[in-house]
């Protein structure tokens, strides 16, 4: 190094002329300058150490008596912050001489020499490259002579003759007694501009970023909050600072955050994309949902900091989600409301599958009320003062509520006045909708007063009716309440009721146009049969016609008794293919042409011949069985058309199927029919019947047949018993086949029963 200048010079502004220095690539704060250094004077302060050396760097591993890097602080004491070891700050130390000596191992790190390599040298020619050694010298002097601090970034030499460039902090430092020492604090400048950039990136984002961002710490207090999250949560940023979460925030479920928070301290594992919903002071009247994510905050060494927690507002996208639910709700709900509603032809059932699909989904109590003019078949009335008459046909309630004490039980016959709601709706045809549901309104809801207070104790707070409208004609209403479920009824309520009405509407129109044609069919059908048996000599008779189930439409069975000459009798059983009444008709029409061809007295075969083709001209078809019984003679003439054998049951004997030959059905035209004889003595039966009293979809004809026998082996004290028990036994209610059946006993007392 060059000759350094006197201490005298050292100690204040009056010293050798400066040196311009302001052409250096150095960038600082020094003012450029050039004095002596005071070699004398530095010699004398070697070995003692500057009043600083009381005072360590914060996060700076130190040596000699600051103690061996890495120590940790003792127990209680403050815990350090790993920031300067990130930035690995480096301390060296220099006398008034500019030799070194303290070295820290932070300075080893970043200059690559040893501390043994660099105490007791000179900073300038051990650190600084040649062309940057006039200029260190006029820093150091200035920082010396005058104690101003200086801070910029200078290249230095690495020990493996790199250049880098490191940030300085420099400063005078003075003893207890009165000597000067040089301070250098330096850091890697490269890593210092990241950590720069890290810092500055980060106030942004926290700043400026739509996503709220809070720090809490250990004991789950705010520590800060950006302004994102202070205008999601209606609460100012310095009102959080430390407060808990249900202090800040008491409106949301504040039990489950703070143990969410408490996970991820626990655990270090990071919470993402969890869903809240709540309201908060930003807006108290609305509910709003969040996606949150918590994570933990650790320094560079491990020391737990506290947590992070991140905010969305997502309540768009939760409302979106919610409403597509509640539109698949509300498809599945159609869907399902297509496969329940309708499943028969009654009305009564339809109803009350209406019922059921709309509770609990879309109502906590359900009605359903058809006009009673519709249900008789009278056009119903469209308008006027006077009330309207209903026929109250389903209930439903999802629990058990006195709301459904105030709705007509099933079967009753109510009578509304021209101001409640569901008259309106059905004369105008129009659903009527009350969001909120008041006191002045349950008058308009309610049949009377007393139900009106059933109402309002089991807290009806909604009200929908909607009209069933089928084929342009209303037929009652659906009637719709809310208690429990606290949202009012909206326009997709509304729009989910008119679809279910709409198909209800439908399946109760046709249940009510089929049952009348039904009734109409079944009437027709009794009013072409015999009411009862005529009296005939030497022979009891009994009679059964049982419609079909009520899943079905009345079928083409029939039965016959018709007087011949010579005191004989002609026993006729048949059934016409086919069912309503168009069959109902064509059975008619055959029993009577089988009645006009009795009468001439001609042989069973002669008369199916004539009966088959009627049958045929018809396009029907058709199965009959037809005797004759000569009570003279004891014996009976019978020919058989396509139909199941007759049971003859000899007295003392058990039942048997007569063997017949059994022939075509009638229509099939061209094939002729054979007669068998057989004896019918004193207190022999015949039984005659349609195969709707022993077949069914799932038992072979064979057992139904046996079982038939066996129920025929046990005797009866009449006919009429008989027949009863027969039909009770083998006749399943919602059978689809209707049944025609007679007995016939010889040797009784020509009468008929």
């Amino acid at each position: 190094m060059r000759s350094l200048p006197t201490a005298s010079a050292a100690r204040g502004p009056a010293g050798p002329a400066r040196r311009d220095c302001a052409a250096s690539p150095i960038r600082g704060t020094w003012k450029h300058c050039e004095v002596s250094w005071m070699r004398a004077a530095a010699r004398s302060r070697r070995g003692r150490m500057p009043r600083a050396q009381a005072e360590e760097v914060p996060g700076m591993g130190t040596a000699g008596p600051f103690g061996p890097a890495g120590d940790q602080p003792p127990p209680g004491a403050p815990q350090r912050s790993g920031l300067l070891d990130l930035l690995s700050v480096a301390a060296v130390l220099l006398d008034g001489e500019g030799r070194i000596v303290l070295w820290s191992p932070q300075a080893e790190k970043l200059f690559g020499y040893t501390a043994q390599e660099a105490l007791g040298r000179f900073a300038g020619r051990l650190l600084v490259h040649e062309r940057d050694l006039d200029l260190v010298i006029s820093l150091f002097a200035e920082v010396m002579a005058t104690g101003e601090s200086w801070a910029g970034a200078f290249p230095v030499r690495h020990k493996d003759g790199s250049s880098r460039l490191v940030e300085f902090r420099n400063m005078r430092l003075l003893d207890d007694r009165g000597d000067f020492y040089a301070l250098g604090i330096a850091t890697d400048e490269e890593i210092l501009r990241q950590v720069e950039r890290d810092v500055a990136l980060s106030t942004r984002l926290v700043s400026q970023s739509p996503i709220g961002l809070a720090v809490l710490d250990t004991e789950l207090r705010y520590l800060a909050v950006n302004p994102a999250l202070a205008r999601m949560n209606g609460v100012p940023a310095e009102e959080h600072i430390g407060r808990s979460v249900p202090e800040v925030l008491p409106f949301l479920d504040t039990d489950a955050i703070e143990a969410a928070l408490r996970q991820v301290l626990a655990s270090g594992t990071p919470l993402v994309d969890e869903h809240t919903v709540g309201r908060t002071p930003a807006d108290p009247d609305n509910e709003h949902a969040w996606s949150v994510s918590y994570y933990r905050l650790e320094d560079p060494g491990g020391r737990v900091l506290g947590v992070a927690g991140l905010s969305v507002d997502v309540t768009d996208r939760h409302r979106a989600a919610a409403e597509a639910a509640r539109a698949r709700r509300r498809l599945a709900m159609i869907a399902d409301g297509t496969a329940r509603i309708g499943t028969t032809l009654e009305v009564e059932q339809t109803a009350r599958e209406l019922a059921e699909v709309a509770v609990p989904e879309l109502a906590d109590v359900a009605a359903v009320d058809i006009l009673d003019s519709v249900l008789e078949g009278r056009p119903p009335q469209a308008s006027g003062a006077r009330p309207a008459l209903f026929r109250a046909l389903a209930v439903k309630a999802a629990y058990p509520t006195e709301a459904v004490r105030a709705a007509d039980p099933p079967g009753h016959l109510a009578s509304y006045g021209a101001d409640r709601l569901v008259t309106r709706c059905v004369r105008t045809g129009r659903p009527l909708l009350i969001a909120h549901v008041q006191e002045r309104d349950l008058a308009h809801i309610a049949r009377d007063p007393e139900a009106a207070a059933l109402l309002a104790r089991a807290g009806i707070h909604t009200y929908l009716t909607m009209p069933l409208i089928s084929r342009g004609e209303v037929l009652g209403a659906l009637g719709l309440t809310r208690a429990r479920n606290p949202l009012p009824f909206d326009e997709d309520d509304l729009a989910l009721a008119a679809e279910l009405a709409e198909r209800a509407a439908v399946c109760i129109d046709n249940a009510r146009l089929y049952q009348g044609q039904r009734n109409a069919a079944i009437t027709l059908q009794r009013s072409l049969l015999p009411d009862r048996p005529p009296h005939r000599k030497g022979l009891e008779i009994a009679t059964r016609y049982q419609p079909a189930g009520t899943t079905s439409e009345v079928g083409g069975d029939w039965f016959d008794v018709v007087p011949l000459g010579a005191d004989k009798t002609a026993l006729v059983v048949g059934d016409v293919m086919g069912s309503g009444i168009g069959a109902a008709t064509t059975m008619g029409r055959l029993r009577t042409a089988t009645s006009t061809l009795a009468d001439l007295d001609i042989p069973p075969t002669e008369v199916l011949r004539h009966i088959d083709k009627i049958t045929a001209d018809l396009d029907q078809y058709a199965t009959c069985a037809y005797a004759v019984y000569d009570p003279h003679h004891a014996v009976c003439h019978i020919a058989v058309a396509g139909h199941l054998p007759p049971v003859l049951m000899p007295t003392g004997r058990s039942p048997e199927l007569l063997d017949l030959p059994i022939g075509v059905p009638l229509g099939v035209g061209g094939v002729p029919f054979e007669e068998a004889t057989f004896r019918l003595r004193p207190g022999d039966q015949l039984v005659l019947y349609t195969d709707g009293l022993v077949e069914t979809r799932h038992d072979p004809i064979d057992e139904r047949l046996a079982l038939l026998l066996d129920l025929l082996a046990r005797p009866d004290r009449t006919l009429e018993d008989t027949c009863d028990r027969l039909l009770d036994a083998l006749r399943d209610p919602d059978d689809p086949d209707d049944v025609a059946l007679l007995i016939a006993r010889a040797g009784g007392q020509g009468r008929g029963t």
